[in-house]
């Protein structure tokens, strides 16, 4: 079964160009690594992920905190461009961030605000594969200094880089050789 690979970054402000470009390259890496893309289902460096993956050929599915296409276009003015599947979950932005953290087997934060934070929280109070994409600025630049004051052994595990490509293909790596080992949370 191919991997997924979870994109959480901003979604709104000023999102330069280089790290438009940081976004745009992580998920052409994601779909030439053969794994799906997992988007919150909204603008800004998921809905660019998005784009790389569909350059390349990728599968990518949105999961959106709507509960009907019109409510997705209308309500949370986001994107279906890009996406190959939506996921209507009718449960909000944050709801949905569990939805979206529990469909990934890897998660990649990229920048990001108090949204991503939550999505980190929740992928790391999961035992989830994360990865930070470093030098995106916002949540990202935070990571490691969270971690630290969190201080909670979760089976999660942190990896790090500033190239998208090095950071999905060591993910993967460590993903195939030992996190898909990790006991179920949810069975504890």
């Amino acid at each position: 079964m191919k991997l997924k690979i979870g994109i959480m970054g901003s979604a709104s402000g000023k999102l330069s160009k280089p790290h438009i470009k940081l976004a745009y390259e992580i998920g052409c890496a994601i779909a030439e690594n053969d794994c799906i893309t997992i988007t919150g289902a909204c603008p800004g460096f998921p809905l660019e992920a998005a784009r790389g993956a569909k350059s390349k050929g990728g599968l990518v599915v949105g999961i959106s905190p709507a509960l009907s296409e019109k409510e997705h276009l209308e309500r949370y003015h986001s994107p279906t461009a890009y996406h190959d599947v939506l996921i209507f979950t009718g449960s909000g932005l944050m709801g949905r961030e569990v939805v979206n953290i529990r469909s990934s087997d890897i998660v990649i934060i990229m920048g990001g605000h108090s949204g991503t934070l939550g999505e980190f929280s929740i992928a790391y109070d999961e035992g989830n594969l994360i990865g930070v994409l470093q030098g995106t600025n916002g949540i990202a630049s935070q990571i490691k200094n969270i971690v630290k004051v969190i201080n909670k052994k979760t089976g999660a595990k942190v990896m790090y880089d500033s190239h998208p490509r090095i950071l999905v293909e060591k993910l993967i790596a460590y993903y195939l050789r030992w996190h898909y080992k990790r006991p179920d949370v949810h069975s504890l």
